[in-house]
């Protein structure tokens, strides 16, 4: 069971993951370059972007206070390396369980990487944006693209990007410090602080749009000059689902720890609904609106607010493995049962296996959920947008069954 040192001490260990919480992830199962190019030889899907595509916390198939071993799907998970014995960046994240793979004689390159906003960062962990950069800490995703895309037959480019520009990771601790810190008497909430209500503005989330719509076009521009033209490939935009539920969807009270000592889901219930009904709609829009403002043509949206509903981190109707009488995630009927997305913890991802930055990300079963909506989408090569919602059971690939309409 999650254990906490006291109020201050726990702030302090969350104010010391901010950065952390903005992970991306995604594993690369590209295999050797083939010396193709537009429209010759095997098909490839390519994945663009932040966390929330690249494969974050795609290590944990569910949660539980117990052992780790009853969720880890393996200590390798975000090897994505050619050997698979390391990862091509670290600490993006590319998780073998990254939808990007949607198999059925594509392939697949996940370029997206944990923490990624549109612009590259050079300072500390190297995160590759959606720019032009070219230099002594790497490529960004969109040169990389470009360079890939010279030689392989890129088919669709899916894209998912900008919440990290909103300041993600400074959202996510505000408002767990703010649960941690204040009681349930006297609630201090997160989303009527300006230091993040001024992330929502008007203006400020024209600005994100700007961002977004600059990084989209960067892509498109990457794919010309590859050598492709605008027919030759096709561009999915794809939105940001719902981490967590509305604060009456919570299974745990308000009142005393267990909503994070247990659920791991330390967050008011106005600032849960806030964080549904304001800043994952503000994001989102920022998202479709910039695609429109790229001045990118033919693109199809994959809406993906409501792919998790029902599976979400605290979300009454599901729980921790044991709550749910399991004990290991492989048991038959632990995806219809359990979580989606992962805990967020402090002190137990001090000495691992946990890492900080998977908190609050789509876990293993959901990203195979959104794999199954992905390659729906693709629709063997006659690319559609929908909204893709979850129903019960597997399918043939061992993923959760998905409904795109």
């Amino acid at each position: 069971m999650r254990r906490f040192v006291g109020r201050s001490r726990a702030m302090s260990v969350v104010a010391a993951a901010a950065v952390a919480l903005v992970g991306t992830v995604t594993v690369t199962f590209a295999g050797p370059v083939a010396a193709d190019g537009p429209n010759q030889g095997a098909p490839w899907m390519v994945t663009v972007g932040d966390s929330a595509i690249s494969g974050e916390a795609g290590r944990w198939a569910g949660n539980s206070n117990a052992s780790p071993s009853r969720v880890d799907t393996g200590w390798n998970a975000y090897f994505d390396n050619a050997s698979g014995t390391g990862e091509t960046t670290p600490g993006c994240h590319r998780s073998r369980a990254a939808e990007a793979h949607i198999g059925g004689g594509v392939n697949s390159l996940n370029l997206a990487c944990s923490g990624a906003r549109t612009f590259t960062q050079t300072g500390g962990d190297f995160k590759p944006g959606l720019d032009w950069y070219d230099g002594p800490a790497g490529k960004s995703q969109v040169v990389q693209l470009r360079d890939f895309a010279r030689t392989n037959n890129v088919e669709a480019v899916t894209v998912l990007i900008g919440a990290n520009n909103f300041g993600f990771a400074d959202i996510v601790q505000r408002c767990v410090t703010n649960w941690l810190t204040s009681p349930s008497w006297w609630k201090n909430y997160c989303h009527d602080d300006s230091s993040i209500s001024s992330r929502f503005t008007t203006s400020a989330v024209e600005a994100r749009t700007n961002e977004v719509a600059g990084a989209i076009a960067n892509v498109a521009a990457a794919m010309d000059q590859a050598g492709y033209q605008r027919a030759d490939w096709k561009l999915i935009i794809q939105t940001y689902w719902s981490p967590i539920p509305t604060g009456s969807g919570i299974r745990y009270a308000e009142s005393g720890w267990t909503r994070q000592n247990v659920g791991g889901c330390g967050i008011w219930n106005r600032d849960a609904d806030w964080a549904n009904n304001t800043a994952v709609v503000r994001m989102n829009q920022a998202l479709t609106n910039g695609a429109a403002r790229s001045g990118v043509t033919g693109y199809v949206v994959l809406d993906m607010s409501a792919a998790l509903n029902g599976h979400r981190l605290c979300e009454r109707g599901v729980g921790l493995l044991e709550e749910r009488g399991l004990t290991h995630w492989t048991q038959p009927g632990a995806s219809d049962n359990t979580e989606w997305v992962s805990q967020i913890r402090t002190v137990t991802t001090i000495f691992g296996p946990y890492k900080l930055q998977e908190g609050l990300h789509s876990s293993y079963w959901g990203q195979l959920a959104m794999r199954n909506c992905l390659r729906q989408a693709y629709n063997n090569g006659a690319v559609r947008g929908g909204r893709c919602t979850n129903t019960t059971g597997l399918n043939t690939f061992g993923e959760p069954n998905m409904v795109l309409s």
